[in-house]
């Protein structure tokens, strides 16, 4: 339990750092002079989103294969990637 607790901490910790998220909640916090207004609101959709995403991937468990899923995923990731550099390459 505390091993699946830990990594997620840590990936989602490391993958919200530094992101438009947490650049428009200092924003928000710094505009407002309400920082813990701020960090409730923020907070709240955070864990929102991360239920959302919980219950999603319950449910894809429950009808896709684990090895489909991460097919999936990595074909996503993969075409993400090739937009953007499909756009930095149309742009530049």
């Amino acid at each position: 339990m505390w091993g699946v607790f830990s990594s997620t901490f840590f990936t989602i910790l490391m993958a919200e750092m530094g992101d438009k998220t947490q650049l428009a909640t200092m924003l928000m916090s710094a505009q407002s002079q309400s920082p813990w207004i701020v960090f409730a609101g923020a907070g709240a959709a955070l864990v929102s989103t991360s239920l959302v995403g919980v219950l999603l991937g319950r449910w894809l468990s429950k009808h896709i294969t684990p090895k489909t899923l991460n097919l999936l995923g990595g074909m996503l990731l993969v075409s993400i990637s090739i937009m953007l550099f499909w756009d930095v390459l149309v742009n530049s």
